[in-house]
Parts: C-alpha cells; sequence; structure tokens
C-alpha cells in the first residue's frame, strides 16, 4: 500500500469516527436552548404523514445531556434526527414511540384516518440544520419519512405560559423527571403527601433506589388530558393531548414526564420516551416501575394476552426491537451472551417463587404471545411486577447513563 493510499485511508477513517461517534461538540452546534417541536401525525395502518405545526423556543436552557447527543439505542418507532443543514452531519437524534403506533394496530386504525399530537424537545441549534422524523419501514429500518429546515436561533412563533423555574443556566448531569400531578389542587396537604409518596414510588425499587442521585425531581399541577379507557381498554389511562401537557409544564426540565392521576382507580400506561402514567391506586408502588420499564427503558410487556389485537406484534421474521423479548430471529442481538454455559435455548419453564426471577434463561410466552416469543426470566417486573431481572435492568441502567455521562 503506498503512502497516499495510507493517509487517504487514515483520514477516511478519521472521519467516519468523527461523524458517527459521540463527538459531536455541543457548544459548537447548540445555544443551549430548548426548541419544542408541536407536530401532528395523521393517519391510519394504511400510511401516515407529519409535520411540524408550532416551531416554540422554549425559553428554557437545554437540560438533556451535552456529551450524548447521538442516541446509541435502535429502539422506538420513530427517531427525530437534527442534521447541519451544510454538510448532513447528525447532531443530534433520540428515538421514540407514540400512540399513533397503537392505533393503527386497532380495528378502527385499520382504516380510519386520524390526527395524533406529538411534541419533541431538541436543542435549540445556532445555525440552519435539518430536522427529520424517521419511521421504521417494512424492513424495519429507520427512514427519513418528513424533513423540515430551521434556520437557527429565533424567537417564537407561539408563545407558551412560562412557569416559576424560569432562568436555571445550570447544566444537568442528571436524568430529571417532571410529575404532572392531575386533579390536584398544589395548595393543599394532599398534594404534598402525593408528591412524597409518588418520589417514593419512583425510588423504591431497583434500579432506580441505587441511582437516586442520578435523577432531579420536579412536580407541578395541571391538566395533562389524561383518560382512561384508551382504545378501549378500561385500565389504559393516556393522553391525546400532547401539547397541553407541555403547556402545563412550562419550561420545566423534563428528560422523562410521569403523569399522576389523583384518584385510586387501578391503570396507567407508558410510551418510549413520550411519558408514563399512574393513578394513587394502592399498587401504583408496582404499577409505576412497570411503566417506567416502557417509558423509560423500551422494555417490552412479558406477560400473555393473546385477546389482544396485538398479540401477534412480535410474531414476525424480525428480531424485535425492546430488548428483553426474542423471537429468536437474532438472539445473539440480545441476552444470549448473558446466558449461563450450558443454557438451553429455549429454555424449559422452572418453578420459582413470585417474588424472585430465577435463573436467567430463554423462556417462551412474552411480548403478549404465548408461543413464538421468549423472556429472560420466569419472573420480572414487566411480566408480573418481580424485581427486574437482570436484562431489564441492565437496559434501564444503560438509559440512565446517557443522561448522566
Amino acid at each position: 500500500m503506498g503512502k497516499k493510499t495510507t493517509i487517504l485511508t487514515l483520514w477516511l477513517l478519521l472521519a467516519v469516527v468523527a461523524v458517527s461517534g459521540q463527538d459531536v461538540q455541543f457548544d459548537r452546534w447548540f445555544s443551549g436552548g430548548t426548541l419544542r417541536l408541536d407536530c401532528l401525525r395523521e393517519g391510519s395502518a394504511l400510511g401516515d404523514t407529519v409535520w411540524v405545526e408550532h416551531w416554540i423556543d422554549r425559553q428554557a436552557p437545554w437540560h438533556g445531556s451535552r456529551t450524548q447527543l447521538l442516541d446509541p439505542f435502535d429502539n422506538g418507532d420513530y427517531r427525530v434526527v437534527v442534521r447541519d443543514a451544510a454538510t448532513g452531519r447528525e447532531l443530534y437524534s433520540r428515538g421514540y414511540s407514540n400512540l399513533f403506533r397503537e392505533y393503527k394496530d386497532t380495528p378502527e386504525g385499520r382504516t380510519t384516518v386520524k390526527r395524533f399530537e406529538e411534541t419533541l424537545l431538541v436543542p435549540m441549534p445556532k445555525g440552519k440544520v435539518t430536522i427529520a422524523f424517521q419511521k421504521r419501514d417494512k424492513d424495519m429500518k429507520l427512514r427519513d419519512q418528513t424533513v423540515v429546515e430551521f434556520g437557527g436561533v429565533k424567537g417564537s412563533e407561539k408563545g407558551v405560559k412560562g412557569s416559576e423555574r424560569t432562568n436555571d443556566k445550570e447544566v444537568s448531569t442528571k436524568l430529571d423527571v417532571a410529575f404532572v400531578m392531575q386533579g390536584f389542587d398544589s395548595t393543599t396537604e394532599a398534594y404534598r403527601k402525593a408528591c412524597d409518596r409518588m418520589r417514593g414510588v419512583l425510588f423504591g425499587k431497583e434500579p432506580f433506589a441505587s441511582h437516586r442521585d442520578d435523577f432531579n425531581i420536579y412536580f407541578v399541577a395541571g391538566d395533562a388530558g389524561v383518560e382512561y379507557n384508551t382504545f378501549g381498554a378500561d385500565r389504559y389511562a393516556m393522553t391525546f393531548k400532547m401539547w397541553q401537557l407541555y403547556d402545563v409544564l412550562g419550561n420545566y426540565p423534563c428528560d422523562h414526564i410521569i403523569i399522576v392521576l389523583n384518584n385510586e382507580k387501578y391503570g396507567g400506561g407508558a410510551i418510549y420516551n413520550f411519558y408514563s402514567v399512574t393513578s394513587l391506586h394502592k399498587m401504583a408502588e408496582s404499577v409505576l416501575p412497570h411503566e417506567l420499564g416502557h417509558g423509560i427503558g423500551g422494555l417490552a410487556d412479558e406477560y400473555v394476552d393473546e385477546e389482544l389485537s396485538y398479540a401477534d406484534l412480535h410474531r414476525t421474521k424480525y428480531e424485535p426491537l425492546e430488548s428483553n423479548i426474542t423471537n429468536l430471529v437474532d438472539f445473539k442481538s440480545k441476552w444470549q451472551h448473558l446466558l449461563p454455559e450450558g443454557t438451553p435455548v429455549p429454555t424449559p419453564d422452572a418453578t420459582v417463587p413470585r417474588t424472585e426471577n430465577g435463573p436467567l434463561g430463554v423462556y417462551e410466552g412474552a411480548g403478549y404471545s404465548s408461543k413464538g416469543v421468549y423472556r429472560p426470566a420466569m419472573h420480572c417486573m414487566m411480566r408480573d411486577y418481580a424485581p427486574f431481572c437482570p436484562v431489564c435492568r441492565k437496559r434501564l441502567e444503560e438509559v440512565i447513563g446517557l443522561y448522566t455521562k
């Protein structure tokens, strides 16, 4: 190999590392502020479109990571990507899911077109960028669906109500969790007790208990628009009013949002990198950690319910996105490397107390399906409110690290 060829090869390797690695210099590309994108997604299972309805300067500092700007996880059905307009270099990305993804698997969603609100927060660019809204294609690869241009720092095109927390310039190296307390009067003792309880619920289970110092917690009272009976499931409590939710938050930091309902009816829900919901039910101490498994970790349900309309969701020719289930299409990408030597795949069921995970294995019955989808442990928070298994805990700790490095 000649000298010129060697130099060119080295230059190309360095260029690839510079573009693909976590080396984006935050202060070079971003102002330190936060850009709020209020979007509308319209469609059905037959197809959909997405566009930005409002561009909002959130009038608040960027509280996400300033070093981990590119999403290292191939999770979520969608992804937002900020690119330098001149070079196409990726500057920021985050995967997420939304209610539309669930709607299109319902009987109504297979043919009936509906609109869904989405709100995304990205660091405020200094210069001209493109913002791509990606979705997974039929081969489960993320592809640009809609690409828009943004000209850099500018004023709001829509006002947003501020909060008492306005000019905090401290750079956050923690995971900021905002509790939105729906149906509460913030001046009452009941509100204070509920806040204290929810703080304890959040840190009551591992791995959250061990990472208490990696979180900042905020509370705000307001109407997040959450209602029960989402998509006909009585206990499923979600909001279709994302813009209203973020108006309630004002400029509070919110790497993740937890909505708490002021009632004792069992229920809740969560969507990856969107929000999590719980009520004051006596089982909230188990419900909320389970929902955070979805909302923060992007973990799948591990229980079986063949009557659900999406029970066949993971019985496909593609490996599920979620790290805690497999259909054995590409098990090497999951927890195969964690299995004790000699573990049979699939693994026969074992008799284990419900309060224990049991030995790590590949147990059939997960992702709503009784056959063809497998989980890492006999019992887990994502199945029956047992402790998080090692696979789920590992992913949650990885995501926490994304915000704390």
